[in-house]
């Protein structure tokens, strides 16, 4: 299965036949198999998300094995031809909507990206400089410690991170190179592991590009945006000397602003992205890639509600304008997909990262030191390396068929790490220091078989092996310096069951189970205190639907519930992991999309979700910072060539900020608009934020603190930075 411009081989392809239930869909290199078919005429019909259905009669006869090539094109998006049944990877029951999402949302920023997974809120703690806090499925992920995420294959996750456990900083990645979101919410996935309890996206840029770009944008607070992509073998088509399809880009983008604070920001991104896919034969393939992420800022910081209040800051102002920091991270990964003579196909990846990561930050303000402040600095110098690989094939079992997955992985994290205290930048003391050596040995395996022509059981068994390794020092609670040296081995099985039933082709059933976990901070587990908890475990179930009512209509509904062993909290300005304890979680999920007209698209995503502690008095066992009730959705009016609209929406609602529920986190509506105007050589648009521009706060915390000449603290209260006011930005394409 084969893009008919370019050549590339084409995965996920949905693969059936005509009037019967099941199939398949194309493998790595493209390829499927139709196997235990009776002699006979069959009309094979294959199709995917933006590309054109293609129906084929193939005549079969008795021991016979027939070789059928397909090339599809490209085509605007019609969510009549949408499949709701996932028969290569069964898990993926989201596979629909998160493709229709990525055609339609608009993406202004890496930021962006995260928002395209439903339900999936986040908040920004510094201007765009630091990674963003994550909000999922009940879940205040922090940075990422209950949400995994990958792109191309790389894991954006941290462990051990200076900041907090499973930093997820995703700014190293340019949105216009994205072409692929697959989502998995809940731990019933076996291919991921370490922080995949809430979820996992897996992102995917592109293997080549239609044209070569230049964009330029400019807006309000002195915002600006240079975009280049430059298509290096001519829009991806077949090699003149090698005649196999190959494909290579190069793309780089620079950001800047001041943003909308008082105290500028002086945000500056620069990104830069390399990729190289080829096949070498027609069972190899191989892919290069290579990205620089650099950023530096200044922040505002989080403030206290009471100082707006009492007026002595506006919500725009800062108790501690000496915040900010600075980070970059240099990636390279080789991939080397190989098909074998039994089918059977073998993925591998190598992949490096070169990171690092400086940060001041104030979040007590005088709290401890009452003439200097309590400003602390945070880095990470950090070397990741990694391998992973699977083994893919179809067979059969009896008459059934069954396909096998089996991977196998290792990551090893490399870090040095410090916390120190500051002053205006200026570092006055060490608080704790040393290197951590984190290395994680992972196997799976994976089956899926047909057990009816309706009804399919995935089952499977993870395996992580930790070694948590820390050489270093840290203060104790009497402001004694004590060295911090030892080495801890602990593992976690991870079993997974999934059952689909497909009513017909238009609705599919699904029960999934499955267990998980997130891993703890490695001073904490080699510290062995209370909070030593190496890998708290998870276990979450659900049962749903995807469904279309209508041609033109995609619905994805699920009751969920996830129960955690240990809900872990890196507290990064003291490094120390605090344990919320045991905690439930239940909920509902209802996704909606819906071709109105050939070019107007609406949607809605609806969220609940309700989460306590365990073995906690009522009315104090809140889960701090858990949203309740989330909600996004719009109008898009899509014309590829022409005008085209998005007119969305975005809902929070209030929640306990600690655990008495005493203080409550803000909720917020917010409207935004997107305008294009597209022709085959240029596109010209705009975006606005915040239309009705109201007053929200984006990120939020309840904590105590102290204002300079204050004499005693405030034990208690909302911190938060403030949202994006109205934003208004103009951008215009040539492409080439």
């Amino acid at each position: 299965m084969a893009d008919s411009l370019s050549g590339q081989p084409l995965v996920g392809v949905s693969v059936g036949l005509q009037g019967q239930p099941g199939g398949t869909a194309t493998d790595a290199l493209g390829n499927f198999r139709l196997i235990g078919l009776a002699p006979g005429t069959y009309l094979v019909r294959v199709g995917a998300l933006g590309y054109r259905s293609v129906a084929q009669a193939v005549t079969v006869g008795a021991s016979e094995t027939r070789t059928v090539p397909f090339a599809i094109a490209a085509s605007a998006l019609n969510l009549s031809e949408v499949t709701v049944s996932q028969p290569r990877d069964p898990n993926q029951s989201l596979a629909a909507i998160s493709q229709i999402d990525k055609v339609l949302r608009p993406v202004n920023s890496a930021q962006d990206l995260l928002r395209l997974v439903p339900g999936l809120f986040i908040a920004q703690h510094a201007g765009g400089g630091k990674a963003e806090q994550i909000f999922l499925r009940g879940f205040d992920v922090d940075h990422g410690t209950d949400f995994a995420v990958s792109v191309d294959g790389l894991p954006v996750n941290m462990v051990s991170h200076a900041h907090g456990q499973g930093y997820a900083d995703f700014h190293f990645v340019i949105p216009e190179t994205v072409e692929q979101l697959k989502v998995y919410k809940g731990p019933y996935t076996a291919r991921f592991g370490n922080f995949a309890t809430a979820g996992a996206g897996e992102f995917s840029t592109k293997t080549r590009l239609d044209a070569s770009q230049v964009k330029l944008e400019v807006g309000r607070f002195d915002t600006r945006r240079a975009l280049v992509m430059l298509d290096l073998l001519g829009n991806g088509n077949h090699h003149l000397l090698s005649k196999k399809p190959e494909s290579a880009y190069v793309a780089a983008e620079y950001n800047f602003t001041n943003a909308y604070f008082e105290q500028k920001q002086h945000f500056k991104r620069f990104n830069g992205l390399a990729k190289y896919t080829g096949q070498l034969s027609d069972r190899t393939s191989l892919t290069l890639l290579g990205s620089h992420f650099t950023s530096s800022w200044d922040a505002s910081g989080q403030i206290p509600e009471s100082a707006v209040r009492d007026g002595v800051i506006t919500r725009y102002g800062s108790i501690d304008p000496s915040e900010g920091g600075n980070t970059d991270r240099t990636n390279a990964s080789v991939v080397l997909t190989t098909g074998l003579p039994s089918d059977a196909v073998i993925r591998q990846q190598l992949y490096y990262s070169r990171y690092n990561f400086n940060l001041f930050s104030n979040f007590t303000f005088f709290l401890n030191d009452e003439v200097n402040g309590d400003e602390i600095n945070q880095t990470d110098a950090r070397n990741l390396y990694g391998y992973t690989g699977t083994y893919d094939r179809d067979d059969r079992l009896g008459a059934r068929n069954l396909h096998t997955t089996f991977g196998l992985g290792t990551r090893i994290d490399d870090t040095d790490l410090t916390l120190r205290r500051a002053v205006r930048r200026t570092i006055t003391d060490t608080i704790t220091a040393g290197r951590v050596q984190e290395r994680n040995f992972n196997a799976y395996l994976d089956e899926t078989l047909a057990l009816t022509d309706r009804l399919t059981l995935n089952a499977a068994v993870r395996a992580d092996v930790f070694v948590f390794d820390f050489r270093g020092n840290y203060t104790d609670e009497e402001g004694s310096r004590q060295p911090l040296n030892g080495r801890k081995t602990r593992a976690r099985v991870s079993p997974k069951l999934n059952l689909y039933y497909q009513v017909s082709p238009a609705v599919q059933l699904f029960a999934r189970s499955g267990f998980g976990f997130h891993s703890n901070d490695a001073r904490g587990v080699v510290r062995g205190t209370v909070n030593g908890n190496a890998l708290p475990r998870a276990i979450g179930y659900e049962a749903g639907s995807t469904f279309k009512p209508l041609p033109g209509m995609v619905v994805n509904a699920a009751l969920w519930a996830l129960h955690l062993e240990d809900e872990l909290v890196y507290v990064g300005d003291v490094a120390i992991v605090e344990s919320a304890g045991r905690t439930r979680r239940y909920g509902a999920d209802l996704s909606v999309r819906y071709q109105l007209t050939r070019f107007l698209f609406a949607d809605v995503d609806l969220n609940y979700n309700h989460g306590r502690l365990v073995g906690v008095a009522e009315g104090e066992n809140f889960i701090p910072l858990a949203p309740r009730f989330t909600s996004v959705g719009g109008l898009t009016l899509k014309n590829p060539q022409g005008f085209s609209a998005s007119l969305r929406y975005r809902h929070l609602d209030s929640r306990a900020a600690n655990e008495d529920n005493s203080i409550r986190a803000r909720g917020y509506f917010l409207l935004d608009g997107v305008l294009s105007y597209t022709r085959p050589r240029y596109q010209i648009g705009a975006t606005a934020e915040n239309l009705l521009n109201v007053d929200w706060n984006e990120a939020q915390f309840a904590n105590p603190s102290r204002l300079r000449g204050q004499t005693e603290p405030v034990q208690e209260q909302l911190h938060f930075t403030p949202g994006t006011p109205f934003f208004f930005k103009l951008n215009a394409s040539v492409f080439f």
